[in-house]
């Protein structure tokens, strides 16, 4: 049990009589301190009147007197209990809490007015953001509908966050998938709300990626003021991202990037923090980058003396690590505030086995990408990375509550990496795990979705957000809880139309449309290529010509008879809801994304389930043979390709429904990069529309090991392989050589079975990882592989 559950039990109102049913808040009066107050404390009592207004109707009347024996309830809300004027003795028991609070820790909880019988509500926080994160809970917590608000009188809270840095980055720029059509409104609302839920640092990207923005209403310039503001109205801290993506070893660049710095650091009334990322991008070293820091650092001071500059090791390996952390240990900077760990980092663990415990660790994970990223869906079916891709909407409270309860203990807290609005859930999840990492993410959910959506509707909605994540987990085709996902959301739906332009909603709607839609045309679109298949097989009786011209008419079936247009109407309806509401961009020609991997789900929506695209290129080829017999030869090739005949086995090793061979680990490590198995790695070619074959994008870099049992002792077998490179591959054990080595993409490679490996009937391959200096995109890689029994 954590400490602050613990603390939750051993609170108790006694005042308040057992049993007792729900308050009543509709005509409640909000006590303040009668003397001058930080700001985030007057913006706390804002925030409280003008979210219960905004779900109730009900205004809530504010003063700094105790009102008089005929009103309502009372909420005292303030951090300087000595400070309420005119009011009862504070409860005991409320005081000894607030008492015992860490800084942002608050108490919440209900007693009776002594001889008046009213009750009193009071959020008593450790300071004055306390305060706003204890207004937080309790509209979370609170039953708010039109006309009412209800508390359950038995409410007792007292806590305090488990790590002092809760924040998420909300770069206002053009490669954003909504943030760029937004304007100060909407980002005040959305800071707001982040730090209801328990958020106390925001991070913009004021600088980086320049390209203009067709949907910005709002210059950079001024945005990154703006924001400033907002972050000092609502007291979460500020910091900007700012990477050093030019060669500082130019005089004239470094000059006018400090330049730029200083005007910034000038123009915002709040900054806390500098974040220089070592590299991505930037290509630096760090004799360069340190120096740069130091000259930021002077400049920052002028205008806010408190603020820190932040260094990730980001494309910082060996030597270049070390030529930080030796300076750090000798030079022991004041200014340096500290190390982020990010994609491309070293690990957490190892960084703050060799960092100086001065500095703390501030985690920076990648909430917003589902492939090609830090934290990858663990063997997501290719259905939906190909067409879902980079960042879809992408609801993850399991498995990104283990990554943050694993990595967390070394960190101070996070600040995450976001590219727009479609990771909401997983920023919530983090801010309440990092309040407090024994809280069941249900909860988090529930609050969310009570507080978002409708109270009467909060479990089920909690529920429905769970099973988009289970829709992401094993096969597609075998999934049948994708159809269950949909028709949960479609119930809610029919219950809840007061939340049709509710763009939380309208996203958790489009991912159970989008998830049944796609399952549906896997399955039509994988029949279609069997039956494809068979027309192929008559190629010997009815000529090469007119098989293809048959499989072909099947393969294009998918065109003239799409599945289910019911749901891609909706899918439809929904993008365009989605963009009108909150500028989430799913299209580049419709919605102007700044790129394909920007969310763009509508423009991939259609995007072909199985090999038709590489099969009629093929066709193509093929019809240009020179003679009928190499024609049949490829087409018996094609025919047979994923179905080698009897007693040969065959698997798209990246591909979660086609891989029964590959041994896969312990998948319960659902994101974590600490102990992970191998996964898979789904490419993107040629902007995601590459015509290759489908399997050659769906890549093990390499797996644990590939299976085999009831082998024929007696047979002649020979493993085949196509991907990239080189293949190390062994044998039971016994590293054997190739003797086809072919190294091109959908390229042979092949090994012959040694028979004193077939003794026992099994077999057991094994690969090693090459020794490459190249870039990832590069790397030797395994694709599919053959058993055949020749």
């Amino acid at each position: 049990m954590s400490a602050v559950h613990l603390a939750l039990l051993l609170v108790t109102m006694s005042a308040v009589p057992e049993g007792a049913g729900p308050l009543d808040l509709s005509q409640a009066t909000i006590v303040v301190s009668r003397n001058a107050v930080a700001e985030a404390e007057k913006t706390a009592v804002d925030v409280l009147v003008e979210e219960a207004e905004s779900r109730t109707g009900v205004r809530l009347a504010v003063r700094s007197d105790w009102p008089g024996a005929g009103s309502g309830a009372v909420i005292v809300a303030t951090s300087k209990l000595d400070e309420v004027a005119g009011g009862p003795n504070v409860p005991p028991e409320i005081r000894q809490s607030a008492a015992g609070l860490k800084p942002e820790g608050f108490v919440l909880g209900v007693s009776k007015e002594p001889g008046v019988g009213r009750p009193i509500v009071w959020i008593v926080g450790a300071n004055a953001r306390g305060v706003l994160f204890g207004v937080g809970k309790l509209l979370r917590t609170m039953t708010m509908t039109p006309g009412a608000l209800k508390l359950d009188s038995k409410t007792r809270v007292v806590t305090s966050p488990a790590y002092p840095i809760r924040g998420h980055q909300l770069g206002y720029r053009n490669r954003a998938n909504s943030w760029d059509a937004w304007d100060v409104r909407q980002f005040d609302r959305y800071i707001r709300e982040l730090a209801i839920f328990g958020a106390n640092c925001v991070e913009n990207i004021p600088f980086q990626d320049d390209t203009p923005g067709p949907l910005m209403t709002v210059p950079r310039q001024e945005m990154n003021v703006r924001m400033s503001e907002i972050c000092q109205r609502y007291d979460q801290d500020y910091w900007v991202w700012v990477p050093a993506d030019f060669d500082l070893a130019d005089s004239v660049k470094r000059a006018k990037a400090l330049e730029e710095h200083e005007a910034l650091y000038r123009a915002c009334p709040r900054l806390d923090a500098i974040f220089v990322p070592g590299g991505d991008p930037g290509e630096n070293d760090p004799e360069l980058v340190l120096p740069f820091l130091k000259d930021l650092s002077v400049r920052l001071a002028q205008s806010h003396p408190k603020a820190k500059v932040w260094l990730s090791l980001q494309g910082f390996r060996g030597e270049r690590a070390e030529y930080v952390y030796r300076y750090l240990d000798k030079e022991k900077p004041d200014w340096f505030g500290g190390i982020v760990c990010g994609p491309s980092s070293p690990s957490i663990a190892s960084t703050r086995k060799r960092l100086d415990p001065r500095y703390p660790i501030r985690h920076y994970p990648d909430l917003t990408h589902n492939v090609r990223a830090q934290y990858p869906i663990p063997w997501w079916d290719p259905a939906l990375a190909n067409t879902l891709g980079r960042e879809a909407i992408n609801p993850r409270p399991l498995q990104f509550a283990e990554i943050h309860n694993a990595l967390a203990p070394l960190t101070v807290g996070f600040l995450s990496y976001s590219d727009g609005v479609h990771d909401d859930v997983n920023k919530i999840v983090w801010n309440g795990l990092a309040w407090d990492p024994e809280t069941p993410v249900r909860e988090i959910l529930i609050e969310y979705a009570r507080f978002f959506f409708a109270p009467d509707i909060a479990k089920s909605a909690a529920d429905g957000i769970l099973a988009l994540e289970k829709n992401w987990i094993g096969s597609l085709r075998d999934n049948g809880g994708v159809e269950a996902t949909l028709a949960l959301w479609e119930g809610l739906e029919k219950k809840s139309p007061q939340l049709e332009k509710n763009w939380r909603w309208q996203m958790c709607l489009v991912r159970a449309v989008y998830d049944a839609y796609t399952r549906e045309r896997l399955i039509a679109e994988s029949a279609l290529e069997e039956e494809a298949n068979a027309a192929l097989a008559g190629a010997p009786d009815q000529g090469a010509q007119k098989a293809m011209d048959r499989a072909l008419a099947i393969l294009q079936r998918t065109i003239n008879e799409p599945v289910a247009p019911r749901l891609r109407q909706r899918i439809d309806e929904l993008c365009e809801a989605l963009f009108r509401s909150i500028g989430l961009q799913t299209s580049e020609t419709k919605h102007q994304a700044s790129g394909a991997e920007r969310g763009c789900i509508l423009d991939f929506v259609d995007h072909p389930l199985n090999s038709r695209w590489w099969l009629e290129d093929e066709f193509v080829s093929i019809g240009k043979l020179p003679s009928e017999p190499e024609k049949l030869a490829r087409l018996k090739q094609l025919q047979t390709w994923e179905h080698p005949g009897p007693g040969s086995f065959y698997d798209d090793v990246g591909n979660i429904a086609k891989s029964p061979h590959v041994l896969k680990g312990d998948l319960t490590t659902l994101g974590l990069s600490v102990g992970r198995p191998p996964i898979p790695e789904v490419l993107w070619w040629e902007e995601g529309v590459s015509r290759k074959r489908p399997a050659w994008m769906d890549v093990m870099n390499w797996p644990l090991a590939m299976l085999y049992s009831n082998l024929d002792p007696d047979a002649d077998y020979v493993v085949r392989t196509t991907g990239l490179g080189t293949c190390l591959l062994s044998i039971d054990g016994e590293r054997v050589q190739p003797s086809v080595d072919n190294k091109g993409i959908g390229e042979f490679k092949e090994f012959l079975v040694p028979k004193r490996h077939l003794v026992d009937g099994e077999l057991s391959l094994t690969f090693e990882r090459p020794v490459e200096n190249v870039n990832w995109r590069y790397q030797s890689r395994l694709s599919e592989l053959w058993l055949l029994k020749k």
